[in-house]
């Protein structure tokens, strides 16, 4: 019996890289041993040894393994599983939808809608429409970027809320209620989690970071101790987790788990303001219709001194952090943090940007975490409360320009786990019919491609056997094409995740002879 989990394989007859040359790429323990290509006078063929495996991949483009560097696992495995609000276009046509759903499923238990979007809509969300639609049933609806939760009368007292108001609530309060809800237990949550990673690496996910709120790393910890994921995981750290992660000696990177390094600790998460669709995101200017409010230009989560001291406790520790900075004044702040820190470090979203915070990134060695499907979600409601301001707003071509790292994620379940998309939107600007939004922002497909494989642009010698095998050059793809890429394989690890060699001759499992 042979251990193919460390045995050769060669890929051969692939295309290395997008517009690159034939090759073959030969696979041992995880890693890339040889790369040979047509350039080296061989015709793309190169000698393999007895007995080893070679693989005919007929001219299809070997990729590096692609990341989304930013989702929330666990969310969207379980929004995978609710009601699905995405594109209502009004409080009362989300209240229909509850209507319908609640009729068909009947029962006291808890209905779970995801995905509502009202920073347009015409009307507000509020408890009496829902207590129209389904007054018994506990009902709680959170919206697409997680930083709201709608309500119904019945679920209100259920959290212990009876004489909430309106029944949408927001940010802090969002999540204590969240949290106070009956769970899905956790054998049925990772089982989905299972599931949803075995679908991203359909779509050349190789690895996530995971920003579950919680403790994702006590999470990775007890999944990994069942199976091994279909992709890496670098589970990210709360403040409410912090010192129990420094008593245990974990730093950023640190292996967890029984995944044989396939799991690790990811880096602190912090918050500095909320998000654009709840008018929560923190802004040097005012939001149309809420002057005179006190959050008229958004929510200032964390101050920068409380950010400077968890930063500095994360960073003398080994952990790196993440700061969560839409508005550009939350970005500032953020930056001011990592100015005073001086550690390595993220800022995710990166929405909205002062010019002159631009070159700031690369200065302070931070990397950018985008996600390039909100430019294009959002693009409508961009323009009605940051008006005036959208030459600036998801800046990817300028942050690229000024030197900064971008590094592509979805924050599923914000936008669907398929860096596809993501790619496609940053290439493009646009999801629809309408022309490019804000098209001096575009990018190249190369570098989409290597911001979506976190600073990969070539396989070498030497690399974790993390890649992808795509049906269509990336180059030559129409916009509809690099939307849907046709994914043949995937493989982490030196394993196949995806694809037709799951089992069999080519794959890590062993074989009789």
């Amino acid at each position: 019996m042979t251990d193919f989990a460390s045995a050769a394989l060669t890929l051969d007859r692939v295309r290395l890289g997008a517009g690159g040359p034939l090759a073959r790429v030969r696979l041992a323990d995880g890693r890339v041993t040889h790369v040979v290509t047509e350039v080296d006078g061989t015709g793309g063929r190169a000698a393999s040894a007895e007995g080893e495996r070679v693989l005919d991949l007929e001219g299809r483009v070997l990729l590096p393994g692609l990341w989304d560097a930013h989702v929330h696992m666990a969310e969207w495995a379980s929004a995978r599983h609710r009601l699905d609000l995405s594109g209502t276009a009004s409080a009362r046509a989300v209240a229909d939808l509850v209507r319908d759903h609640g009729g068909r499923e009947p029962g006291r238990t808890v209905l779970f809608g995801y995905g509502f979007r009202d920073g347009l809509w015409p009307d507000a969300p509020h408890k009496r429409l829902l207590d129209s639609a389904l007054p018994d049933r506990p009902t709680v609806l959170v919206s697409a970027d997680l930083h709201a939760v709608w309500l119904n009368s019945a679920c209100l007292a259920l959290v212990g809320r009876a004489d909430h108001p309106t029944g949408l609530v927001r940010e802090h309060e969002a999540h204590e209620v969240l949290s106070v809800l009956p769970e899905t237990p956790a054998d049925v949550v990772d089982g989905w989690v299972a599931d949803a990673c075995r679908a991203a690496a359909a779509r050349g996910i190789t690895g996530v970071i995971d920003f579950q709120y919680g403790d994702a790393v006590g999470d990775w910890e007890r999944r990994s101790a069942e199976a091994t994921p279909a992709v890496r995981v670098s589970a990210a750290v709360y403040p409410s987790h912090l010192d129990a992660a420094v008593k245990r000696g974990l730093r950023t990177g640190s292996e967890i788990g029984a995944s044989g390094g396939l799991v690790r600790v990811g880096p602190l998460k912090l918050f500095t303001d909320g998000s654009l669709n709840t008018r929560t995101a923190l802004c040097h200017d005012l939001y149309p219709g809420l002057e005179g409010t006190d959050g008229a230009h958004g929510i200032a989560q964390t101050s920068l001194d409380e950010l400077v001291r968890l930063m500095r406790r994360a960073a003398a520790h080994g952990i790196e952090p993440a700061v969560h900075a839409i508005g550009d004044h939350a970005n500032t702040v953020a930056l001011d943090a990592f100015d005073a820190v001086r550690c390595r470090g993220r800022i995710e979203h990166a929405q909205l940007l002062s010019p002159e915070d631009l070159p700031r990134f690369a200065e302070l060695g931070v990397t950018a975490g985008v996600q390039p499907r909100h430019a294009t979600d959002d693009r409508d409601v961009a323009d009605r409360h940051w008006t005036g301001r959208t030459d600036r707003a998801f800046a990817y071509a300028d942050l690229l320009a000024a030197g900064a790292r971008l590094e592509f994620g979805s924050d599923a379940p914000v936008s669907p786990l398929d860096p596809w998309l993501a790619i496609a939107s940053a290439v493009s600007r646009t999801d629809d019919a309408r022309p490019a939004w804000h098209p001096e922002q575009r990018l190249s497909v190369r570098d989409a491609l290597v911001a979506a494989a976190r600073g990969r642009r070539l396989i070498r010698v030497g690399d974790a056997a993390d890649l992808v095998v795509v049906e269509v050059d990336p180059l030559s793809a129409d916009l509809d094409t690099l939307r849907a890429m046709p994914v043949h394989a995937t493989m982490t690890d030196g394993r196949w995740t995806h694809g037709p060699y799951l089992h069999g001759p080519y794959s890590h499992e062993p074989v009789l002879p």
